[in-house]
């Protein structure tokens, strides 16, 4: 059964918070849907080409049909020509990959498992650091002795992101924003407990 490690108000160990059982049984699968879906939504979709049809110019017949001896030139537009259209060029298109509600649901769940199981989801009654200084911060994150580290919170308060930002081997967010990318993606979790419990619950 997985377990998420209880900080005390020093982010020293005090204990273990257990996941729900049946987190174990999840099929990893879930986790790259979400994911793939995820990473194809950031795409910028701006490339493009312009086709004959698209490209300005090409009214009239470069040069006659017969008597030439070359090939027949219709258009200036033709994608033989430099300035013409380009064959088969990029277009926008929609990258979005739809995924259920209840897989993401799943991939969340198995995104945390999957930390809890590495020993890296780490859970506290606050995060806030009335001091608002960087030092701070970095003392809290070399206690984890972590490579890099994802931040939850309910709601982010000033003093405690002016003390998290310049770190650039973490990343603050609110209880909405989490999702099953950024829970994996990160070595390791550190989460408020009504946070986690919140998404354990609805989860």
């Amino acid at each position: 059964m997985s377990k998420a490690i209880v900080l005390n108000t020093k982010f020293e160990n005090s204990g273990e918070l257990v996941l729900p059982a049946n987190y174990e049984e999840i099929n990893k699968h879930n986790l790259y849907l979400y994911v793939k879906s995820y990473l194809s939504s950031l795409r910028s979709n701006t490339a493009a080409a312009k086709t004959r049809a698209q490209v300005s110019g090409g009214g009239k017949k470069p040069k006659a049909q017969k008597g030439s001896g070359a090939a027949r030139w219709g258009s200036k537009r033709s994608p033989l020509f430099v300035g013409g259209g380009v064959t088969f060029g990029p277009t926008k298109r929609n990258y979005e990959q739809k995924v259920n509600k209840k897989q993401k649901a799943l991939a969340l769940k198995y995104a945390l498992n999957a930390q809890a199981q590495n020993g890296s989801l780490f859970a506290v009654d606050s995060i806030k650091l009335e001091s608002g200084k960087t030092k701070d911060a970095v003392a809290v994150l070399s206690k984890l002795n972590k490579r890099d580290t994802l931040i939850v919170v309910d709601t982010i308060d000033e003093k405690t992101y002016l003390a998290f930002r310049n770190i650039k081997n973490c990343y603050m967010i609110e209880k909405q924003e989490v999702n099953a990318y950024l829970i994996a993606v990160y070595h390791s979790v550190l989460i408020e407990k009504s946070v986690l419990e919140a998404l354990t619950k609805e989860a």
